[in-house]
Order: C-alpha cells, then sequence, then structure tokens
C-alpha cells in the first residue's frame, strides 16, 4: 500500500523515515482556525484527520494518508506559530519557569477509514527573561513552530524536562506512528519484523 504524508515539514520527514515506511509527500491545505469552544486535543485530532482527508480525496483506494497536528497547550490555552517577534516574547516568557502540554494528533485515512490517536506529551520550561527569548527569536527558529520554540534545535536548551513522547514534541510519535501505521495495513520496519 501507498503512503502519503500530508504535511510539508521537514522534521516529521525525517521521523517517518525512522520507522521505515516508504513514502511521498503530498501538503495539505486546510483552515487550521479553531472551532468555537473547541477543546485542544479535539482540535489537533480534527486537524490532523482534516489534513489526511484532503490528500486521500485525491487519491485511489490502494492509498494510506498520514496527517499530523501539533499545538503547544498552556492553561487550556492553543499556543500557535508566534506572529511576530513581539508574540513569540511574550509567549517563551509565558511559558518559562512552567510546564505545558504538547498535543500532536496522528490521523490515517484509507479506503475510506480513519485511524487516529492524539499524544500528550508534558514540557517544563527553564524561567525565560524577555532578553533571552529575544536573542533565541534572532535565531531564527521560532518564526514557524508552535508555542515559538522547537526542542530538537537550539530551543531545546530551554526545556528543564520531558515527561511522554520526545518525537511527538519534534512533530510524529514514533511508536504510536507506527503502531497505527500497522493498524492501517501500512508495513514499517517494526510490524515486517514480527
Amino acid at each position: 500500500m501507498k503512503l502519503i504524508l500530508a504535511s510539508q515539514s521537514p522534521r516529521r520527514r525525517e521521523l517517518l523515515t525512522q520507522i521505515g515506511a516508504e513514502f511521498t509527500v503530498q501538503v495539505a491545505d486546510i483552515d487550521e482556525t479553531p472551532l468555537v469552544d473547541e477543546d485542544p486535543a479535539a482540535y489537533v485530532e480534527r486537524l490532523a484527520i482534516e489534513k489526511a482527508q484532503a490528500v486521500a480525496r485525491l487519491q485511489g483506494d490502494d492509498v494510506a494518508v498520514l496527517g499530523s497536528d501539533t499545538s503547544v497547550v498552556l492553561d487550556g490555552e492553543i499556543l500557535g506559530k508566534p506572529l511576530d517577534q513581539a508574540d513569540a516574547v511574550r509567549t517563551l516568557v509565558k511559558l518559562g519557569g512552567r510546564e505545558h502540554q504538547v498535543l500532536t494528533a496522528i490521523a490515517i485515512v484509507t479506503a475510506g477509514q480513519v485511524f487516529s490517536r492524539v499524544i500528550t506529551t508534558d514540557v517544563s520550561m527553564m524561567p525565560v527573561s524577555a532578553a533571552q527569548a529575544e536573542a533565541y527569536w534572532m535565531t531564527g527558529e521560532p518564526a514557524d513552530k508552535a508555542g515559538s520554540y522547537g526542542i530538537q534545535g537550539k530551543g531545546g536548551v530551554l526545556v528543564a524536562g520531558v515527561r511522554g513522547s520526545y518525537s511527538a514534541v519534534v512533530g510524529l510519535p514514533l511508536h504510536e506512528t507506527a503502531l497505527l501505521l500497522a493498524e492501517a495495513g501500512v508495513p514499517t520496519w517494526l510490524t515486517q519484523a514480527t
């Protein structure tokens, strides 16, 4: 079965390669605006499913499409990608010295079936001053990251601890993705060995 990743994220491509799945990439263009009073877990799962469905509609039945979405959540508030430097600095200072959640949803759509999961990881940040947040912004890294930081890059220095899936914080939970692919009938090195 052919697998398509419905994401332009280079981090998701790298992580999916680690699982041993062969895939192509086709970006899904969907509206990512949260619905009124939408729970963060429901939000990320809906977006992952919609991304996979948008690409699957353009394919045949012998294709599986993997969609994913990641959100940083603090006190129930979704902290998206920063609008600008000031927004990134505010977000990083707000996250500083606290624990927040990173919710990553994965969804596979194949032959009209939908398989999905939401993985929650707790992340603790060191206290972050406005000057530190500005210095981090100047690296260019936070501009396209949910929560204004990338754990796999320079932003990893701001992270004091992770409880849960590190790869989910990066953008694709390896273990859960491999299991979901197996459930959908898509082979990986893990499932081929059993």
